[in-house]
C-alpha cells in the first residue's frame, strides 16, 4: 500500500551471552630484575646481546677477578700458617706437660726429703718452684692453642668472605626473561653497587593491570568465589587471533577514591610474546554466561524520553512501541532483559519514520546480526 512505511526487521532471538566487562589495560612484566655489581674491578665480558632472551643462571658478565682471586689465596694461606701454628702449640702443651709432671714429682720426693732433714729447706722451695712455673707454662700453651685455634676460625671467615666476593666476578641471570639496554660497556671499571648495568624483565607469564569501576566489585567477588575468572586481552588495534588468554589472580585491597575504580591484575603465559611490558591492551574480563539470553540487533534499539525501546511489528503489519530493558552489548547484538519475547519481530530500519499505529512494509534485506531478516508477509 502507499501508505505503508518500507522498513527492515529482524526477530528477536535467544543465545547463551557472555557477561563480560572491557576496559583498556597495561601490559606489565612479571618480575623485573635490576642487575648489579657486587664487586668493584673492570668488566672484561658480557655473554648476551642487548635484547636477548636468558634463562635463569645464565653467565651475563665477567669481572676482572684476579686482585679477588689473590685475596683468597692469601686467606688460604693464612689458614695454613695458623694451622701450623696450633701444630707447634699443641706440641709445646705436650712437652711442657711430661715436663711439669716430672718437676711435680721431683718437688713431692724433695718435700719428703726434707721432713726426713735430708736435704735443705732452698733445695725443697727450688723444685717446687721449677714445678710450678712448668705449671704455668702449660696454662700458657692452652692459651697458645686457644689463640691458635681463634687466629684459624678468623682465618677462614676471611677466606669464605674472599670466596663469595670472588663469586661475585661472575654475574648470572636471576630469572629467565628478556634483556634492557646494556649501559655499561666491557673494559669500563665498574662499582660495586653503584650502577645498573642492564635490567630483565620476566615475560613468561606477563601480568596485565586494568582498573573497573567500583560498581562491578560485588560481582567479581561473586563470581570469582565460583572459581578463576578468565580474562583476554590484545592490542588496541589487533583482532581476535592477537587475543592471549589468561585468568584474574589479583584483586587490590582498596578503591581508589580519586577515580572510583579498583585495580585488577590477570596473569598470562604469554609464550608467543604479544604481550609486551608498557604496552596498553583491550582487557575482557568475562563474569559468567546469561543463558537464553533474548538478543537483537543495536540498531533495532532505540532511545526516547522514557528510556530504550523497540518497534515491534504485529501481525496485521502495524508497530507499537515497547519499552525495553536493555543488558550488554555483545558484538553487533544488545541484550533484552524486559519487555520482549523470542521470536517477536523488531524494526532495524526506518524507524524515523515510524509512530505507533502505522502499518509498515518490509524490504528485502540480507540476513544478519541478531536475528534472521526478511520479508514479512
Amino acid at each position: 500500500m502507499a501508505g505503508d512505511v518500507p522498513v527492515t526487521v529482524a526477530n528477536a532471538t535467544t543465545r547463551d551471552v557472555p557477561v563480560e566487562i572491557q576496559v583498556i589495560g597495561n601490559v606489565e612484566a612479571y618480575s623485573t630484575i635490576t642487575v648489579k655489581a657486587q664487586v668493584s674491578g673492570q668488566l672484561t665480558d658480557v655473554y648476551f646481546q642487548e635484547g636477548d632472551f636468558v634463562k635463569k643462571s645464565a653467565k651475563l658478565f665477567t669481572i676482572d677477578p684476579r686482585p679477588l682471586q689473590a685475596a683468597y689465596d692469601q686467606a688460604l694461606a693464612n689458614i695454613a700458617r695458623d694451622e701450623a701454628s696450633l701444630g707447634q702449640a699443641q706440641a709445646n702443651l705436650a712437652r711442657d706437660t711430661a715436663q711439669a709432671k716430672y718437676q711435680d714429682t721431683q718437688a713431692k720426693r724433695y718435700a719428703d726429703l726434707l721432713a726426713g732433714g735430708v736435704i735443705s729447706k732452698d733445695q725443697a722451695e727450688q723444685l717446687r718452684a721449677s714445678a710450678d712455673a712448668m705449671e704455668q707454662a702449660v696454662n700458657a700453651d692452652k692459651a697458645a692453642i686457644e689463640s691458635a685455634k681463634a687466629a684459624i676460625a678468623a682465618s677462614k671467615a676471611t677466606a669464605d668472605n674472599a670466596k663469595v666476593q670472588l663469586s661475585y666476578t661472575n654475574i648470572f641471570s636471576p630469572i629467565d626473561g628478556r634483556t634492557g639496554n646494556l649501559t655499561v660497556k666491557a673494559g669500563n671499571v665498574v662499582m660495586a653497587n653503584s650502577m645498573d648495568l642492564m635490567t630483565i624483565n620476566q615475560v613468561e607469564p606477563i601480568y596485565v593491570t586494568f582498573a573497573v569501576p567500583e560498581a562491578q566489585l560485588p560481582a567479581i567477588k561473586k563470581y570469582m568465589a565460583e572459581g578463576k575468572l578468565p580474562v583476554r586481552a590484545r592490542p588496541q588495534d589487533g583482532d581476535v587471533k592477537d587475543e592471549e588468554s589468561g585468568v584474574l589472580t589479583f584483586v587490590d585491597n582498596t578503591v581508589d577514591v580519586t577515580t572510583g575504580t579498583i585495580k585488577l591484575k590477570g596473569t598470562f603465559l604469554n609464550a608467543s610474546h604479544k604481550l609486551w611490558p608498557g604496552q596498553f591492551v583491550r582487557v575482557i574480563l568475562k563474569l559468567t554466561t546469561q543463558p537464553n539470553a533474548v538478543v537483537v540487533p543495536n540498531q533495532a534499539i532505540n532511545t526516547g524520553q522514557n528510556g530504550s525501546f523497540v518497534y515491534v511489528v504485529k501481525q496485521d503489519r502495524t508497530v507499537e512501541s515497547r519499552n525495553v530493558v536493555t543488558g550488554a552489548r555483545v558484538e553487533q547484538d544488545m541484550v533484552v532483559n524486559d519487555g520482549l519475547q523470542a521470536g517477536e519481530t523488531v524494526v532495524v530500519e526506518g524507524q524515523l519514520r515510524l509512530a505507533p499505529g502505522m502499518r509498515v512494509v518490509v524490504r528485502d534485506s540480507s540476513g544478519g546480526g541478531g536475528g534472521r531478516r526478511g520479508k514479512r508477509s
